[in-house]
């Protein structure tokens, strides 16, 4: 067992180096260091997973980290390495075990889990992590205080289950809620009220309709950053969105438009998706596209006839299967302001669109001059 993060860090390197001498011979000493370089690489990058482990060793009194067989359920395996994890995946569970109460990561996915009962969770106080995808859970199933009473919860997967409504009440401390491929129609008055903490709401492929909003629905979500709900059948865009709202992804629903000032409220939003929807000129607002926040824009396979207004800082842009004839260039390309600053150039401070598809319309090669003249940073067009 290893007994801090480092030492197994170490652990690694030493078995790594041991076999270093057989790969130099193999592939020369300029191949064997890249390959060095790159696990070491992997080893140390900062995802949410390293992070969190981290966190359990160095939050942790190190005598609490022995493993007692007589905690871990039958149904389920409890690593030595990891003692704070319990794996319970793929084992045709019908029911949730008792989880001891040193868990902080709880797999549970791939089985036939009907039911989230409180009992099983009432000694989890330390759960930060749970995957309950591809089950058999319903609304009917969840008991009201099952998820509300996880106070340190922080991660929940619900995909590929038998959701109808969002799942309500969940912990404040929840910063991602993963609810995509269920059939999910409704959400409930005051589901979001209390998660000030949640960053990420996936919904995407779900039942929702444009009445499943009302204009306080995502009231609360103070720090929401990231909204998925793509492949549902929504016609309108949804309403009041989180002002933090930084990605949102619409793409394969039936949008045909969308309203003058939308973005006003989203001033942060940066990735906006909305390929594969029914979009036409006469739905787009008179600025088109015009939003300074907005860096990759996508807007694939709807009905456009020309391409929008554009901000000058939007890099990457997506309208290929439209029924675009021409680029207007003198309508697209915008605007310099009158006077720069005395340090910046007109090519500095020019649009900064990198990347332009229009392939899939009716737009002939060559490429127009005055697009790359327009936009001078351009490394790729798709035509």
């Amino acid at each position: 067992m290893f007994t801090d993060h480092f030492d197994a860090c170490d652990y690694l390197k030493i078995q790594f180096f041991k076999h270093l001498t057989v790969v130099s011979l193999i592939l020369g000493t300029i191949m064997a260091t890249t390959i060095c370089f790159i696990i070491w690489v992997l080893f140390i990058t900062d995802t949410v997973w390293t992070r969190s482990v981290r966190q359990v060793y160095e939050g942790s009194d190190p005598e609490d980290w022995t493993v007692h067989d007589f905690d871990c359920p039958r149904e389920c395996f409890c690593p030595p390495s990891f003692p704070t994890s319990l794996y319970c995946e793929n084992r045709g569970l019908k029911e949730i075990p008792a989880i001891p109460s040193r868990i902080w990561y709880l797999y549970l996915e791939n089985n036939l889990i009907e039911t989230i009962p409180e009992k099983p969770f009432e000694n989890a106080t330390q759960l930060r992590w749970i995957n309950l995808n591809k089950n058999k859970i319903t609304n009917y199933g969840i008991e009201k205080g099952a998820l509300s009473q996880l106070k340190k919860l922080l991660f929940l997967f619900l995909e590929d289950n038998e959701l109808e409504e969002v799942p309500s009440p969940l912990p404040r401390s929840l910063e991602q809620l993963q609810l995509a491929r269920n059939k999910v129609s409704r959400i409930p008055q005051g589901t979001f009220s209390n998660l000030e903490n949640l960053t990420l709401l996936d919904l995407q492929h779900n039942k929702l309709l444009d009445n499943a909003f009302q204009r306080d629905t995502f009231k609360g979500l103070k720090n929401l950053m990231q909204l998925n709900m793509a492949k549902n059948a929504l016609r309108n865009m949804p309403p009041r969105l989180p002002a933090n709202t930084m990605q949102l992804f619409l793409d394969n629903n039936s949008i045909e438009g969308i309203p003058e000032n939308y973005f006003n409220v989203i001033p942060k939003v940066a990735f906006l998706r909305l390929n594969h929807n029914k979009l036409s000129d006469a739905g787009l607002p008179s600025s088109g596209f015009n939003v300074s926040s907005i860096l990759d824009l996508q807007l694939s396979h709807n009905q456009l006839t020309k391409v929008p207004r554009i901000s000058a800082h939007l890099q990457h842009l997506h309208l290929d299967h439209n029924k675009i004839k021409n680029v207007n260039v003198s309508v697209i390309c915008p605007a310099l302001p009158t006077t720069l600053p005395a340090e910046q150039d007109s090519f500095s401070y020019g649009p900064h669109l990198r990347y332009l598809r229009l392939d899939g319309n009716e737009i002939k090669p060559p490429i127009p001059t005055d697009l790359m003249t327009c936009f001078r940073l351009l490394q790729a067009v798709i035509i």
